[in-house]
């Protein structure tokens, strides 16, 4: 019997690793490396995948931002508004993506999304006010961007300043458990990569 099982369970594991090969998602954005990863690893990334929404019935933006921990440049924040009626199977943290994964999944979301904006303080503003408060503004500006007003935000986070009379949910970790917080933490991150990147061809002396 447990054999049996053990077979199952490896016939399961292959054809699950083909179906993840297969999938349009990954083409281009996955990168799948048979000689990094196992094919266990696969199963277990494509499979538990991120919650949609933390709610049934009001409209979620969910909220992120890159630079905080960063010794110079901005700090950028990107609010999305995800549509519920697709799936987006490989989002995920920005942190757990390639560079090309990241650059593939910008287009997705600023394509499919029905709302997003991305909002950023610079390093003198910082300086003025505080990292911490950097961050919370930036979000802001990002939300003031949004075409939809949403009903909830989920701030990836323990703490926030509130946004106007919108509701919010901060959600430790919340950019590798919410589909909505880990678009916004990739389209903050893209964003902020390309401006440094940016500032790299300016000031090249500090590599």
């Amino acid at each position: 019997s447990d054999i049996y099982d053990v077979c199952i369970f490896l016939c399961y594991c292959f054809v699950r690793y083909k179906e993840i090969k297969d999938c349009k998602y990954n083409d281009d954005s996955h990168d799948i490396d048979d000689n990094s990863k196992s094919i266990f690893t696969y199963i277990w990334h494509n499979d538990m995948n991120l919650s949609a929404y933390y709610t049934d019935d009001l409209i979620e933006a969910g909220c992120d931002e890159a630079g905080r921990g960063c010794l110079a440049g901005p700090v950028v924040a990107a609010a999305v508004i995800l549509d519920r009626g697709k799936n987006y199977p490989m989002l995920d943290d920005s942190k757990k993506l390639t560079e090309k994964q990241r650059k593939k999944l910008r287009e997705i979301i600023m394509s499919e999304a029905l709302a997003y904006g991305i909002g950023i303080v610079d390093n003198k503003e910082i300086d003025e006010i505080n990292i911490l408060n950097a961050s919370f503004l930036a979000m802001h500006r990002a939300i003031e961007q949004l075409s939809i007003k949403p009903e909830l935000l989920l701030i990836d986070g323990n703490r926030f300043n509130p946004f106007k009379d919108i509701k919010h949910q901060c959600v430790v970790g919340g950019d590798a458990k919410y589909q909505s917080i880990a678009a916004a933490s990739i389209l903050a991150k893209t964003t902020r990569d390309a401006m440094m990147e940016e500032y790299d061809l300016q000031y090249p002396k500090y590599n």
